[in-house]
């Protein structure tokens, strides 16, 4: 192979290894003014956003009539929410697995049925290819409702995300039941599952004023659990009042995060801490279902969930989170000896190997793959 064709197989390589499978329900819907409604609706209530961060996914829209008589119901925010996770199935279906489904019916989860909110199988469509080549969703818990039909496709990803019209909204009783609002009041939520201790942390330091500031924003709070506190409280009387506040600072994170979003990506987080060259980050990492959250000091694991609901999640863990800007790094627990790190130390005890391991958690893939690309374009010369 010349060189010149060489070059051009490389960049074009190049540009399928940093293509990502992403996709953005919101932008594909717009360009259908029809679905405008529903694309509405799905912003209001944050699904697009679950949505974008799912693969292998089915959105089945309505046009803005069909979505008329959803709103003309009076139905609460929240409710609308259950009602449009029933259209989000949680696998994919283009027009022709559609129409070639094995015996001619099966039954697909819902998003619905994913978030815990439907009671029992409530939250599955069955999915019927019916005769004349129309394809029928029916709801789990409403089998007269045989009027909604695949109308078109509007967009397919193989298999990542496909968008359909079907012609009517899935009415199901448990979906579209009242539903109350959720309780996002951050002070009632963290006095709540073992995270009192915390609470009263917070309270005491002033913290908790940071914590409540950002809640519109979207929130995440790891809360150690009473116990970890009361094992920690030693420790966290040595610290300053400034590092008392840091250390309770360090055990939030000023977005969203939803336990999904935290079991399908590792890598650093800010935190409230965060500010100028206090850096104070820490490393997620995951391992199938368990989350682990690594300072370098010491390695916390989620051990449950107090609330997710967007925007706000707290998540009960089992060790408090030290920042390395207030102890030494546990370089002798590293090794293996199982050695405690010592108390509050200057942030001088530990270098910038955290950038280092930034740039190889985010650059690691991207090398492998160049050194791949490299690999194909010289076996081509």
């Amino acid at each position: 192979m010349h060189p010149p064709a060489a070059i051009s197989l490389l960049l074009l390589l190049l540009t399928i290894t940093t293509t990502t499978n992403g996709h953005n329900i919101t932008r594909i819907l717009q360009k259908n003014q029809e679905f405008s409604t529903f694309n509405h609706y799905l912003t209001l209530t944050h699904l697009a956003g679950e949505i974008n961060r799912r693969q292998t996914i089915t959105v089945c829209a309505v046009d803005n009539a069909a979505m008329s008589d959803l709103t003309a119901k009076g139905l609460s925010l929240e409710t609308i929410k259950n009602v449009l996770s029933l259209h989000v199935f949680a696998d994919y279906y283009g027009a022709k697995k559609l129409h070639e489904i094995t015996k001619g019916s099966t039954s697909t989860a819902t998003m619905y049925q994913a978030t815990g909110e439907a009671p029992g199988t409530t939250g599955f469509v069955h999915i019927t290819d019916a005769k004349g080549g129309k394809v029928r969703f029916t709801p789990e818990d409403n089998p007269s409702q045989t009027d909604v039909v695949f109308v078109k496709s509007v967009l397919e990803m193989p298999y990542n995300i496909s968008v359909i019209q079907i012609s009517q909204v899935l009415n199901s009783p448990e979906a579209m039941a009242p539903t109350s609002a959720p309780d996002l009041n951050l002070t009632s939520l963290l006095q709540r599952d073992g995270c009192k201790s915390f609470y009263n942390l917070l309270t005491t330091s002033g913290a908790i004023g940071t914590f409540l500031s950002s809640v519109d924003g979207g929130v995440t709070v790891f809360c150690p659990s009473d116990d970890a506190v009361k094992e920690f409280g030693p420790k966290y009387k040595n610290l300053t009042a400034e590092g008392k506040t840091a250390l309770l600072l360090y055990h939030g994170v000023p977005t969203y995060n939803s336990m999904g979003m935290l079991r399908s990506s590792n890598g650093l987080m800010n935190t409230l801490a965060t500010e100028g060259a206090n850096k104070y980050d820490f490393t997620v990492q995951n391992d199938g279902e368990d989350v682990k959250l690594e300072t370098k000091v010491v390695t916390a694991e989620i051990s449950g969930t107090v609330v997710d609901d967007e925007p706000v999640a707290i998540y009960r863990i089992d060790k408090v989170l030290m920042p390395r800007e207030l102890f030494k790094a546990n370089v002798a627990a590293k090794k293996g000896d199982g050695a405690e790190a010592p108390g509050p130390d200057s942030s001088d005890d530990y270098g910038d190997d955290d950038t280092a391991d930034q740039k190889a958690n985010s650059g690691g893939k991207v090398v492998a793959s160049a050194v791949m690309v490299l690999f194909v374009v010289v076996a081509f010369l």
